[in-house]
């Protein structure tokens, strides 16, 4: 779209995002009246916009000073491109070689608020299209993504993002409570979901860690539920585990009971996603493990 569309057709638009960067330009508060000289617009037109932007908090008013300055939820969305520019650099090459590795698609994503936002989807070979390319925002509860970020939360970060995670259903069928379900995410050390986001696919996520250590961002790769899937252990280019010259690779089911299916998920691919974790958790700083 270009920029003489934006502006003769969508205005209202046009001088939201105007006073947005002119706000973001100043070096401290600005009166409304000095918005609108400064950017040519109506007072009428100024207060209005200005009062929307206050209420979706892209804009703060201090009433003390009758002045205007950005608001957190403009901060929250410079920090979040901050955040996942360089996770795209830092991610993007440890992502590729875990779908080699695994012949599966592999995700980085971020949480933002209580939803989880997809950074880099890594398709594999003649795997179809997922809902889970990167721009995608999805409620983070329901995403092994966002769980394996969620799980190394303490009670009164959780509480901020789910007042009511002791009742609040972890799926859409149902299931355990979010506390419940993080407790045992805890307790197996990854997070996974079972035709969650997709039907017909399952996904194993482990957090990605900063220097502070704290769970920035997540990885996560995703498989066909109800068909035989190769594991990693399966594939010829794994050293160590070529299969036999004109034999086929041997295939792994995860169509049992859900809880067979999680558990052969993990014992396949949980080695490989700890790695690629391990690896960008390194990039960005974290201390290194036992």
């Amino acid at each position: 779209m270009s920029a003489s569309y934006s502006r003769v057709q969508v205005p209202a638009a046009a001088q939201v995002l105007s006073i947005l960067r002119y706000l973001g330009r100043q070096a401290g508060p600005v009166s409304a009246g000095a918005v609108a000289r400064d950017l040519s617009l109506p007072r009428s037109t100024t207060y209005h916009l200005l009062a929307a932007l206050v209420a979706d908090g892209f804009a703060v008013h201090l009433p003390e000073e009758s002045k205007y300055a950005l608001g957190a939820t403009a901060h929250e969305l410079g920090t979040g491109y901050a955040r996942q520019a360089p996770l795209q650099r830092i991610g993007r090459f440890p992502l590729r070689k875990l779908v080699t590795r695994t012949r599966a698609t592999a995700h980085l994503a971020v949480l933002q608020g209580a939803d989880v936002i997809y950074v880099i989807e890594e398709r594999a070979p003649r795997q179809p299209p997922l809902v889970t390319d990167a721009g995608v925002r999805l409620p983070a509860h329901r995403t092994a993504s966002g769980r394996a970020m969620l799980a190394p939360m303490n009670q009164s970060q959780l509480r901020a993002l789910y007042p009511e995670a002791d009742v609040m259903r972890s799926s859409r069928t149902g299931g355990p409570s979010l506390s419940g379900l993080l407790e045992q995410v805890r307790e197996r050390g990854y997070a996974w979901e079972e035709d969650e986001v997709s039907d017909g696919f399952s996904s194993l996520a482990v957090p990605v860690l900063d220097r502070a250590g704290h769970a920035v961002a997540s990885v996560t790769v995703t498989v066909p539920t109800r068909h035989a899937v190769p594991g990693p252990s399966a594939l010829p280019d794994r050293p160590g585990h070529s299969a036999p010259a004109g034999h086929a690779a041997p295939a792994r089911s995860v169509s049992a009971a859900p809880a067979a299916a999680v558990e052969a998920l993990a014992e396949e691919y949980l080695p490989e996603l700890n790695r690629c974790a391990v690896e960008i958790s390194r990039r960005l700083g974290a201390p290194a493990g036992p």
